[in-house]
């Protein structure tokens, strides 16, 4: 038998992470341990209150995971099998699956992309992000967080203030810049207006507009969009690809929401097989899960693993960034 641990862990914030539905100052999240006396994997859950997940809730279905067969578990193939009986939250299943993988790979002595079966990537460049703030304060927030080491850049945006955060972006940096609006919009002649307002920035791609939920009016919108469209919130643990193919122009496939490595590697092939371009997200993250989305990210189009980079004291040093690019250290 196998013993699974899970303990709570509080991640202050260098600073107030502010999107279009909410801010934080704090978070909390789950981390997982599964092993013998001799050797143990980890995990990590990032719970998301936007698909109904709460530390709380994830605690439970935990302990009823325990009462229900956890511990016999002792291959991937049967924990997704308990895991999709006992309706798990999707973050809670990625920390369970990585925490087993993680395990078995150091068992076999096996490393994690051996074991999917995918490309090692050595290092690999990743977006920061600007949280929703005053525009005033825009230039001084890149200076003190050396923004201009990145390659890319990412700005969250509601549609109060999009524009003028925009423009300040643009004053700020040098960077091509990725629009992340996390469903901001309900108008879609209101978002070509916004759109037509970027033009003379670099924009890469504007992620999520509007919520998932618009269906028809994500068909109506992507023929006048002049940037690509990635779907983030639209794409969880399934999605609707015939629809999906015709919404938009690319997919962020966060292992967070697609509840592990498994289903993650399943979206981003899918992904590719219609001719969609790829991209790994994440949430508010420590370096053990920035670690795990660092092994999928072999031929992916964009990376934004920058989550362990707001972690005040990062704890665990899975992943070194230097200069805008990240480096997996060592295996949780």
């Amino acid at each position: 038998m196998l013993n699974w641990q899970i303990e709570t862990l509080d991640l202050a914030l260098k600073f107030t992470w502010k999107i279009s539905r909410n801010a934080s100052d704090m978070k909390t999240n789950l981390l997982v341990t599964v092993g013998n006396e001799r050797v143990q994997g980890r995990g990590e859950a990032a719970p998301n209150i936007r698909y109904g997940e709460t530390p709380a809730l994830l605690l439970e279905q935990f302990a009823n995971l325990q009462k229900n067969g956890l511990s016999n578990v002792e291959t991937v193939e049967e924990l997704q099998f308990l895991t999709q009986r006992e309706a798990v939250m999707p973050a809670l299943r990625f920390a369970l699956e990585s925490a087993l993988v993680h395990y078995l790979c150091r068992k076999t002595n096996k490393s994690v992309p051996e074991f999917l079966g995918v490309p090692a990537v050595a290092s690999t460049p990743t977006a920061f992000t600007f949280p929703i703030m005053d525009p005033g304060k825009i230039a001084a927030f890149a200076q003190e967080h050396q923004l201009k080491r990145f390659q890319y850049l990412k700005v969250k945006v509601n549609e109060e203030s999009g524009l003028d955060m925009m423009g300040q972006v643009f004053k700020a940096t040098a960077q091509p810049l990725i629009v992340d609006a996390n469903e901001a919009w309900q108008d879609p002649d209101a978002l070509i207006r916004f759109m037509e307002g970027l033009k003379k920035y670099p924009i890469l791609m504007i992620e999520q507009p509007m919520p998932a939920a618009l269906d028809e009016e994500y068909l109506y919108l992507k023929p006048y969009s002049p940037y690509d469209l990635f779907a983030d919130e639209s794409v969880t643990d399934h999605a609707d690809w015939d629809l999906l193919k015709r919404q938009f122009h690319g997919v962020n496939m966060k292992l967070m929401k697609a509840g592990g490595y498994l289903i993650g590697l399943e979206i981003l092939q899918k992904t590719r097989s219609l001719g969609l371009k790829t991209m790994i997200g994440c949430m508010m993250e420590t370096s053990m899960g920035i670690w795990s989305g660092i092994q999928l990210a072999h031929g992916v189009d964009y990376l934004d693993l920058d989550g362990m980079l707001v972690v005040k004291d990062e704890p665990f040093g899975y992943v070194q960034e230097k200069d805008g690019i990240l480096t997996p250290i060592k295996q949780p």
